[in-house]
């Protein structure tokens, strides 16, 4: 009997980002194998780097010309997924920057306190054993950037089931690789692998659910079966957008599943956290778009109201929990948490201007979180990290730049005007007043008085690094040439975004088309 086969056509162009970062963590692999180990780190860290340059590069050059729909329709290369892939390689090159730094594992002589311990003091010498890290953690990272590149490409729930395991598998690993506080940071990674591993049953099972209603499992074929169905709808359709739904709303942290976040953000290393809260937070709302502006979409009447409902109990809850916060982790934990909530809103309007803001407030975002978790990595109390915010107190005197710069983002996450999470918050909110209709303005009004919760915790602590005593000896460590790199550029594009929003605005209203 003859058989017929039909080739697949590939648009190696199009996807050529994905692939690059592919290769380059296979490379890291074999390096890690291969290399001495006295080399392997530098090695690791230039490779990572020259990985996701050449990934941006092959994107803004080739890729942006070369959209539609590939791999049988499992990848739409479209105006969002471009912007989603070029902020997360963007993110992902200062979140490696970060993770590059060892704070003193390399020896004494590599970092000393601001201004404070001489060398050969007991001071220096614990900040020379604080260091975090080993070479795998750099091909680990490009598997999840390559993971939260496919995600927000996906074109059916197939292949937004295998980005979701890529890009999770190596931050559960990644979270457990903390040399201080090991206990903790072991079971921040049990309980993220747990909870991750139920989010995917979750999707998995809505999946199944899905392809039962409409023999499909590609998007543009589930939304054009609702819309043939009209208000006849299966019985399985409202439960199968409902549950992949959680599956998606558990890596943006929405509350109620939002458990993990807490722990996995304080037990993980500190630049491992950055990485995660900016880079997954951006892939999984990408995902989120994806799925509901073109693959449930005509059935969003049946479950936007439970979503609105889960952004304003998102908002509520991260914005009151983090008030009773004496962990600075913990904190911007629960700030992200309210910040999932914010950025639900502008998902939840439904209209072309909505995808912008939501788009321009996941760059804005990422880049203020991960410059703020840099910082934390800096300020430390002997030789762990300045974790209670009661340790912050007289840090303005001591390390005046330090001070300043993470009070600029605090005042940037509390959406003070002129900073970029005020134009964030307007960009998202201001869709869901103009086309999300009465539950669109409740969801705004809520938002505002949820940001004036958060903006308090915020302040708190700017006036308790300014107004304050110094307890201890806290120290801020002076950061290599990378970090350093990696905390301008985060925070240089943070006061850009705030000042000159628009070029960043008109290029993701020009790239906010969903390709069907």
């Amino acid at each position: 009997m003859d058989s017929q086969f039909t080739a697949t056509a590939v648009n190696y162009w199009a996807i050529m980002p994905i692939l690059i970062v592919f290769g380059g963590a296979l490379v890291g692999v074999l390096v890690e194998a291969f290399a001495p180990r006295s080399s392997r780190h530098s090695i690791q860290v230039a490779l990572t780097l020259l990985t996701v340059v050449l990934a941006f590069g092959a994107l803004v050059w080739k890729s942006v010309d070369d959209q539609g729909s590939t791999l049988a329709g499992a990848l739409m290369i479209d105006g969002p997924t471009l912007f989603l892939q070029g902020s997360v390689l963007l993110l992902s090159f200062v979140a490696v920057l970060l993770m590059a730094e060892k704070f003193g594992s390399a020896g004494a002589d590599a970092f000393t306190p601001m201004g404070a311990a001489v060398p050969g003091s007991p001071l220096e010498a614990a900040a020379a054993r604080a260091g975090w890290g080993t070479g795998e953690v750099f091909p680990l990272a490009l598997f999840s950037i390559a993971g939260m590149m496919i995600f927000p490409a996906a074109g059916d729930l197939l292949t937004m089931f295998v980005a979701l395991e890529v890009l999770s598998l190596p931050l559960y690993i990644l979270t457990g690789l903390a040399r201080r506080r090991r206990l903790l940071s072991q079971e921040a990674a049990l309980k993220y692998f747990l909870l991750g591993s139920f989010s995917s049953a979750f999707f998995l099972f809505g999946s199944a659910l899905l392809y039962g209603y409409a023999g499909s499992i590609q998007f543009g074929q589930i939304s054009a079966a609702i819309s043939a169905a009209g208000v006849e709808l299966d019985g399985l359709l409202l439960p199968g957008a409902f549950f992949v739904l959680v599956g998606l709303l558990f890596k943006v942290g929405a509350v109620p599943f939002h458990m993990w976040t807490p722990d996995v953000y304080q037990g993980a290393p500190t630049p491992v956290t950055g990485f995660m809260a900016a880079c997954t937070k951006l892939a999984a709302f990408g995902a989120i778009l994806r799925l509901a502006y073109t693959g449930i979409d005509a059935d969003r009447w049946d479950w936007r109201l439970a979503v609105g409902a889960i952004a304003a109990l998102t908002m509520i809850v991260g914005s009151i929990l983090s008030v009773a916060q004496t962990d600075i982790k913990r904190l911007l934990a629960y700030s992200s948490i309210a910040h999932a909530g914010f950025i639900l809103v502008g998902v939840l309007a439904f209209d072309i201007t909505g995808v912008t803001g939501v788009m321009f407030y996941l760059l804005a975002y990422g880049l203020a979180t991960l410059a703020a978790f840099g910082v934390i990595a800096l300020v430390r109390d002997g030789n762990t990290e300045a974790s209670h915010i009661g340790q912050w107190a007289g840090l303005g005197r001591r390390h005046p730049v330090v001070a300043g710069v993470f009070a600029l983002l605090l005042l940037t996450f509390a959406g003070i005007p002129l900073t970029s999470g005020f134009t964030s918050k307007f960009a998202a909110f201001a869709p869901a007043i103009a086309h999300g209709g009465r539950m669109g303005a409740v969801l705004v009004v809520i938002g505002v008085l949820c940001s004036a919760i958060t903006a308090f915790v915020y302040v708190r602590i700017i006036v308790l690094m300014y107004f304050s005593d110094a307890k201890g000896e806290v120290v801020a460590l002076t950061p290599s040439v990378l970090t350093t790199l990696g905390l301008a550029i985060a925070v240089i594009l943070t006061i850009g975004l705030g000042i000159f929003p628009s070029p960043v605005l008109d290029l993701a209203g020009q790239a906010s088309q969903f390709l069907r």
